[in-house]
């Protein structure tokens, strides 16, 4: 073979390497640059300790250090009113022994305005405005077998013993929120201990109050039916207003005897 042809199959072959060498290098260099574009770069974003319940708390609840737990939020869902360690970090000693005013659920941050001082006067802390606060005695057989408790709804139910010892019954308030009642302790049949109310405090208008009043003197039973949570919504300021013969009661004077009642001006 001519040395002239030798020179140009070896420049050639050469050429043929280098092309496939960088052909190799080149793409296996963009692979790599793709790969690191693909993994996505983790900030980790600082937090901010907010104090929560630590489970559901219902109104009259004791806070307490099995209530209350520190948890770590984003800076960006700290709202107005929210307790952080940051801001308060003594708050849960400082909360210790303070009671719920406001029902809260498991995780939700405790907020001072759903909370009342236990020194305070508890029952007028949690009164909305323009309610009143009355009690009526109760039994486990007018009390619904003693399964009502605060926040359940109710229906007042008169019993009066009409003419001929004929019973009357009629629903004088409805729909009435149960704030507080009274426990004691009596002995069951079985020998065990069971909780029963003999006094519930119910949330009711002005107006409501005064139908309550005159229904306790004029009936021989007032008795109360739970009603079902889903009827919280529907209206709770009924009453019989036909018990108020004294319409507002300003210038009219109510008297109850022997069952009846008049009117003095």
């Amino acid at each position: 073979m001519k040395p002239a042809r030798l020179i140009i199959l070896s420049v050639a072959a050469a050429a043929a390497g280098l092309a496939g060498y960088l052909a190799v290098n080149l793409s296996g260099g963009q692979n790599v640059v793709e790969m690191q574009a693909a993994q996505p770069k983790v900030v980790k974003e600082t937090t901010v300790d907010v104090l929560v319940a630590k489970k559901n708390l219902p109104t009259g609840s004791h806070l307490d250090d099995d209530s209350m737990t520190w948890i770590a939020w984003p800076p960006s869902a700290i709202a107005d009113g929210f307790i952080t360690k940051q801001n308060r970090a003594t708050a849960m000693a400082d909360l210790k022994g303070t009671i719920v005013r406001l029902p809260m659920f498991a995780n939700e941050p405790v907020r001072l305005e759903k909370l009342v001082d236990a020194s305070n006067r508890t029952m007028s802390s949690i009164l909305p405005a323009g309610k009143r606060a009355m009690a009526t005695e109760i039994s486990v057989s007018t009390g619904a077998g003693g399964f009502i408790l605060p926040n359940d709804r109710v229906d007042v139910i008169m019993v009066k013993k009409g003419a001929n010892n004929v019973y009357q019954t009629e629903t004088i308030l409805t729909n009435i929120r149960v704030l507080a009642i009274d426990q004691q302790l009596q002995q069951g049949p079985d020998g065990k201990q069971s909780a029963v109310g003999s006094t519930a405090t119910l949330e009711l208008t002005p107006e409501q109050s005064k139908v309550i009043a005159v229904a306790q003197q004029f009936a021989d039973k007032l008795t109360l039916a739970l009603r079902s949570v889903a009827d919280a919504s529907e209206p709770d300021t009924n009453a019989a207003d036909h018990l108020l013969n004294g319409g507002d009661g300003s210038s009219a004077i109510q008297v109850i005897k022997s069952g009846a009642i008049s009117t003095a001006q």
